[in-house]
């Protein structure tokens, strides 16, 4: 009986041995094209210029810095870090980057201190990408589209202080802000937001005097038309015989009978 117990209890205490290798070799794991180094204690993960199309899906759990700058990734999707919840640097630089979805940095906004995306090709993201994010981020060089929704995420944002005048207006809804660093127009005054709601009550005026001349247009071509259907009708009983026309050509022919 106790020989069992014995053996049980080996067996209990293995398993319990092996499962706690496994999850060590899973968090440890380094994709084989990266170099992670182990670095004060914490993990550093470089993928850097390795021509990196997206962002890899099996990254050490334990990563602290990431550095993915200098490749050709297109795309931040949604919870593309979601494991990674010790994360504290990540480098995004340099590359194609277009569109960042609403919830990419979902489960890293605690963790995460700093978060470069520079010199890449975004014009705008969703207001919900950066929600509760903490992290010193830079922006800059990218070519943005000044408008409201830009004006609201900047809002909420740490940006670094060292590249806030790179963050630049590549275009604008009010043309004349091209080419001028967005923090420097807010500073000024202007207000995007204001803008949009007068961009949009125009548009909504024009579509409404759209509408109506339309509608006076048709009640136009209705009474017009209206008009010359009774012309012609008018025109067709003038042209029938009259009751007294009628009755003398009826007492001339009693008359010759």
């Amino acid at each position: 009986m106790n020989f069992k117990h014995i053996c049980r209890t080996w067996i209990r205490k293995r398993g319990l041995l092996s499962g706690i290798l496994l999850q060590n070799v899973s968090v440890m794991a380094c994709p084989s094209i990266c170099h992670c180094i182990e670095k004060n204690s914490l993990m550093v993960v470089q993928c850097m210029s390795r021509n990196l199309e997206k962002i890899p899906p099996d990254l050490p759990r334990d990563t602290v810095v990431l550095v993915l700058a200098a490749n050709h990734i297109t795309h931040i999707p949604n919870q593309a870090f979601r494991e990674l919840h010790y994360l504290q640097e990540l480098d995004l630089s340099n590359n194609d980057i277009e569109t960042v979805d609403m919830g990419a940095f979902q489960g890293v906004s605690d963790s995460l201190l700093v978060l470069d995306l520079s010199n890449n090709n975004i014009q705008n993201v969703p207001k919900e990408a950066f929600a509760r994010l903490r992290a010193k981020i830079n922006l800059s060089n990218n070519p943005w589209h000044c408008e409201c929704t830009l004006q609201e995420v900047l809002r909420e944002l740490r940006l670094d202080p060292e590249t806030v005048n790179e963050v630049i207006c590549h275009t604008a809804v009010q043309e004349e802000y091209a080419g001028k660093p967005i923090i420097q127009v807010l500073d000024s005054g202007i207000n995007f937001c204001t803008f949009h709601h007068k961009t949009t009550d125009v548009a909504m005026f024009v579509t409404m005097f759209g509408w109506f001349t339309m509608v006076i247009a048709y009640v136009i071509y209705y009474v017009r038309h209206n008009q010359e259907d009774a012309r012609r009708h008018l025109e067709y009983l003038k042209s029938l015989p009259s009751n007294s026309q009628i009755s003398k050509d009826f007492d001339t022919i009693s008359t010759v009978l």
